[in-house]
């Protein structure tokens, strides 16, 4: 079984969803991001995170997979400050809704005031709601970047230990775990982290503390890096107890801390039935068969 901790399945198709529950994937976190073009009214944000803690919920679970989110202002669009202002006075409405693991993700793009002056308001959110956050490093300046998250955070009074720092790489690794935070690894084509390297992080590292994810988007990206790392680590000799940690124990346990997200919730699966609806909405098209467990009449048809 393996967790996949960031991925932004709203932009993925029913394809990956089938591809990645057979491949394993049995939990998912989707945090809240930019969707390539800025936004420009409240409403937009109010209907994007009203389908994270809805209908993307329903979609996932109607693939047998149980899907969770992360609820922040990202920091590219924290340079909006007027737009900002009002997507601070709605986060309170869905930080704590069912669901949401924590607030995320949030941090640094270009390290601006604006982003800092939001980066910081949303940590004092998270502290007095007691949710972990997902802290996104910048692509430039990385190292930088990273190390001044970690200080504002600390700044702020987070324990290290409630703080996920994302898209890492071999620059930045052991600052953030000799600071006792997790450290989490984008596995994306070209850029970020490949499979190979992180095989090389494990090596050095071992799995203490270090999470595995895709961040697999609307850009190319690959919804199946998880396990295909895991299956790269193993033909490469890292010990299973070291595959289980990095890419299926270690999320489960940083997000666990915000009580909504439990092994039992996958492991005692209600059964799939695509009968279902919400909100009068279903996710077949007139004449497919719904998939329903113990029924073997469905049109699904496996990649």
């Amino acid at each position: 079984m393996y967790i996949d901790p960031h991925i932004h399945v709203t932009s993925r198709t029913t394809d990956d969803y089938q591809a990645m529950q057979k491949a394993g994937i049995r939990a998912i976190i989707e945090p809240a991001f930019w969707l390539g073009q800025p936004r420009t009214k409240i409403g937009s944000f109010q209907d994007y995170f009203n389908s994270l803690i809805g209908w993307e919920r329903f979609r996932a679970s109607q693939f047998g997979i149980k899907h969770y989110c992360t609820i922040g202002l990202n920091s590219k669009e924290a340079n909006n400050e007027a737009l900002a202002e009002e997507v601070m006075e709605l986060l309170p409405l869905y930080v704590c809704k069912e669901g949401v693991v924590a607030i995320g993700e949030i941090g640094y793009d270009d390290q601006t005031k604006a982003e800092d002056k939001y980066y910081r308001l949303q940590l004092d959110l998270a502290k007095e709601v007691n949710q972990p956050v997902m802290i996104h490093t910048p692509h430039r300046d990385k190292k930088r970047g990273t190390t001044k998250s970690m200080d504002v955070s600390e700044e702020h009074g987070l324990d290290p230990s409630m703080v996920v720092v994302d898209h890492n790489n071999e620059e930045t690794v052991k600052e953030v775990l000799d600071r006792g935070y997790w450290a989490a690894f984008t596995i994306y084509p070209h850029t970020k982290m490949g499979s190979e390297r992180m095989v090389e992080i494990i090596r050095q590292y071992g799995a203490e503390r270090i999470i595995v994810d895709s961040a697999a988007d609307w850009g190319i990206s690959d919804p199946l890096a998880v396990p295909k790392t895991a299956k790269l680590m193993k033909e490469k000799g890292i010990s299973e107890e070291l595959i289980h940690l990095a890419c299926y124990q270690n999320a489960l346990s940083a997000y666990g801390q915000s009580g909504q997200m439990k092994e039992t919730d996958w492991l005692n699966p209600e059964p799939i039935d695509q009968r279902k609806k919400l909100s009068g909405n279903t996710i077949l098209r007139g004449g497919q068969t719904p998939q329903i467990d113990g029924d073997s009449s469905s049109d699904i048809v496996e990649n």
